[in-house]
Parts: structure tokens; sequence; C-alpha cells
């Protein structure tokens, strides 16, 4: 089955889950000869609403062995397990879940093509359910602890009714997935399958002039004199200007010249220098990645086939090769370059800021808070003195010229070190306790990483102001921009 049929009976299969006809979706998925890991997740949601616990196991297995990250998957056959009554596996799903999370709060599956969110606090509290039907009461509670400490303003009813029941030793009930909530195909790709008349219809043209008896055709019109225009360079040439080659190792950026890049990405070559570093071009970004982390990629545009892209390879990364007077420029200047490869590049530090927008620069590990200010401040074009550099994003907690900028650097972890930037104005309203507090008057729901999401009613901390129209403020322990008429200023007076 061709990549357009399996997405057209993909389309199909989700339209008839739309107007609720399961078993003829169902049939329609399962008819996909070679059904990728987010197929085989639908195969396997409907299934378990079919309460065919067997063939759901199945379709889970086949989507995770698809996609070992895929956390959703992982809690749906932890489900299924939970199900079976096959409780130590549930658990075992359930755990696997959380790790695929990373840490995060949540994961939005929105961008996939899943509108739905997986909560940390919803894995956890059945992480403790399938415990508690083990005996297992105190790791429970552990659990559900932790849950709490992950919740949000919509799951705390869920977790609390679950606590009281932990405490009394009885099990409560699991935190299901809407299964009719399916995977859904890309709608650009979908959008491609229509079939379009780029001809269109013949159409009976005749003169416009009155004294032209002649029909059939256009009157003459006067040419250029210039001859024709020469033809529009066609823009998927220049995009794919330079060799394509296939990253196989993650190469961390050391340099702002340098440019980052992970296992699987395609990046076209520009110009290879004689010291093994290679300028290339991805994702309309240009700079410097060493060839040795790269495989040449034989690309035919005329059938838009490429070869098969492997996994990368089980082994360390080759040796980052070094920077030489002679090595290949992008777009940066050589004096500012030499300038930067002077410093020793084991020593360099990545500093994430946290200000009205997010940005990163480069610095010597245990630079003076001067040399860290200087830095920022350019970035913002702002002057030193009129910011506030601070480890948290309490700007009371700041650092200045004083500070010990030795146990500062130790926050660094892995040559990364994250600071939140505020300007003088909004401090010294923060230290006469006149922080100013915003409520919602309508639910947000972020469409960018970069975005604060809020419901109805919530109480936002202003940060700063973006624009005439957007703030940047701090809400439910997250950090992001809205929009300014979602919001109106409450007073807090100290309370």
């Amino acid at each position: 089955m061709s990549f357009l049929d399996t997405l057209r009976q993909w389309d199909e299969a989700v339209t008839c889950v739309d107007r609720q006809d399961l078993t003829e979706a169902l049939q329609m998925f399962l008819a996909i000869e070679h059904p990728n890991s987010k197929i085989c997740f639908n195969i396997g949601c409907l299934q378990l609403l079919n309460q065919n616990l067997d063939a759901a196991e199945k379709a889970f297995d086949c989507s995770i062995s698809k996609d070992e990250h895929l956390a959703v998957a992982f809690f749906q056959r932890g489900i299924t397990f939970y199900k079976k009554k096959r409780f130590e596996e549930s658990l075992g799903d359930f755990q696997l879940s959380l790790k695929a999370l990373r840490g995060n709060q949540l994961i939005d599956y929105k961008v996939l093509g899943l509108r739905y969110k997986l909560y940390a606090c919803e894995v956890l509290h059945n992480m403790a359910l399938a415990e508690a039907h083990l005996g297992q009461w105190e790791r429970a509670q552990k659990n559900l602890v932790k849950a709490l400490e992950y919740k949000t303003d919509a799951k705390l009813n869920i977790m609390d009714r679950a606590m009281q029941s932990i405490l009394k030793q009885k099990v409560f009930k699991a935190v299901e997935f809407p299964s009719t909530v399916l995977f859904r195909p890309n709608k650009h790709y979908v959008a491609e399958l229509e079939k379009k008349d780029y001809l269109g219809k013949a159409k009976v043209v005749a003169s416009v002039v009155p004294q032209d008896q002649f029909s059939g055709f256009a009157p003459l019109q006067p040419q250029s004199e210039k001859g024709p225009a020469a033809p529009k360079e066609p823009e998927v040439l220049r995009t794919l200007e330079g060799e394509p080659h296939i990253v196989r190792y993650e190469f961390i950026p050391e340099t702002s010249d340098e440019l980052a890049v992970v296992p699987g990405n395609v990046v076209f070559v520009l110009q290879r220098g004689s010291d093994n570093w290679a300028s290339v071009v991805f994702n309309g970004r240009k700079g410097l990645v060493p060839y040795n982390y790269l495989e040449h990629l034989e690309m035919s545009l005329g059938a838009k086939q490429t070869q098969d892209i492997s996994e990368p390879p089980d082994r360390e990364p080759p040796t980052r090769p070094e920077r030489k007077q002679g090595v290949v420029r992008g777009d940066s200047s050589s004096a500012d370059l030499q300038q930067k490869e002077a410093q020793p590049a084991d020593n360099l530090c990545i500093v994430k800021v946290y200000h009205a927008f997010n940005f990163a620069a480069c610095l010597p590990s245990g630079s003076t808070y001067a040399t860290l200010a200087d830095k920022i401040s350019k970035k913002l074009n702002l002057s030193s003195s009129s910011i506030v550099l601070s480890l948290t994003s309490d700007a009371e907690s700041a650092i200045d010229e004083d500070t010990d900028m030795a146990s500062v650097w130790s926050h660094a972890g892995s040559r990364r070190l994250t600071l939140w930037c505020h300007t003088r104005d909004l401090t010294a309203a923060r230290t006469h306790n006149t922080e100013m507090t915003l409520v919602a008057l309508h639910s947000y729901e972020s469409s960018n990483p970069e975005d604060l999401s809020f419901t109805q009613g919530d109480r936002i901390t202003l940060i700063c102001k973006v624009n005439q129209d957007w703030l940047e403020g701090h809400c439910n322990g997250s950090t992001g921009i809205f929009p300014a008429a979602f919001v109106e200023e409450v007073s807090t007076n100290g309370q």
C-alpha cells in the first residue's frame, strides 16, 4: 500500500470515528498493510473500547515497537494490563510512561495529531493504584504525594480523593484515556489528496473593440522592448543549495557560529574546510558542524525519494576537530571568530537567560559578574546598570558585584547555567512590595512553547510588558507570554 493510499484510508477511518461508526473505523484501520506507530495506537484504543483486551495489548505492543518514546502508548498498555488484572505489568508500563515524560509536567500531543495532554500526575496516580492492588501501600502513598507536586487545578480533586482512599488502604478509580480520541493524519497532507484542475475549463474569447469584427482571438498587445524577463529560480532549488548529508551524532555547539544538530537531521553542506569543519544549512540557518559527524545522503528530487535513514550507530561520536585559522567561515566576520576561538573551548559555558524572550549566551565558566552582565545587556541592547540577574525567577534573590561568583557558577550542570533577567524598574516595584497581580478573564490555551496557559479566574504574576498586546507572567509554576486582553489588573496590597 502506497503512502497516499495509507493516508487516505487513515483519514477516512478517523472520519468514521467522528460520526460514531467505530466498527467500520476499526475495519479500515486493520486493512492498512503497513501501519505506523500512530495507526497501531488507534487500533489499540478501538480494541480497548470494544473490551478486546488481547487484541488491544497486541496493537499497543506494535505501536511501542515502532516508537519506543511514545509515552501515551505505554500509558494505554498499562491500562490494558490493569483491566486484565496483571498489575505488575501494568505498574511497569506506567513507570515507562513516566520515564518517557522526562521530568516534564505534561506532554501535549496536539502537534503530532492527537488532541490530548498526558499529565505526569495522572501517570503517578495510576502507578499508585497498581501498587495498591499489589499491597504496596507505602509506595502507593509516596507516589500520590509526588503526584500532588505535579498536579494542576483541574486534577486537584482526583488526587485528593485518591489520597483519602490510600490512607484508608482502599483502592480507587484509574485515570483512563478517552479511547475515541485518536491520532489524525497531517491536515496539510490530507488537503493535497484532493484532485486539482490546474488548466481549468475552456473559454471563448471575443474582442472587446466594437470595430473589430473578428472573434476568437484577443487583439494584439504591445510587446516589451527589453524582451522577456529571465525565468525565476525555483524555490526548491534555492532551498536545497549544497550537498545533502544526514547527521549521525548529536553535536552541541560551543561558539555562536556553530550549529546544534541531532541524529537524523538532514543538512546541506555548502563548503568543507581542510580541518574537517563544514559550513552547512539546516532549517534556514547557517553554521559550522564537524564533517565527521555527517554522512553523505543520496537524494532524487524527481522521484522525491531518499535513501533509507537508519538509526544512528550505538557508539561514541568521533573526536571534535580543532578550530584552525583556515576553518570554513559562515556569515560571521573573521575577526569575531578568531576572538571566540582564542578562548579555551573546554572552559565555555552556555548561559540560558529568561527575559521577555528567552536567549542563550556563551561565556567562559567562572566569569566575573561584570563580564556576565555586560554580555547579557548587549544582547538586550540595555546598559549593564539597568538589568538585574538572579538564579531564580524571584528578583529579590539577585546577584551583583558583591556576590560570590563561585557559588553562582556551581549551579552550572553539563556546562549549562540558567539565569533570570529583570529590569530595574520592575525589580524596584517588587522590592517595595507593589508586585502587580493579574486575574484571568478568560481561559487561554497556549499554542506555542513560549506561551503561558491558564484558566478563567487564575491569578498571574506580571513579569514584564512585551508590547501593547502581549505580557509575560508567571502562573501555576510556569512562565510565558499571553494576550493582554485576556487579563485585568488586581491590587495585592501586600497580601
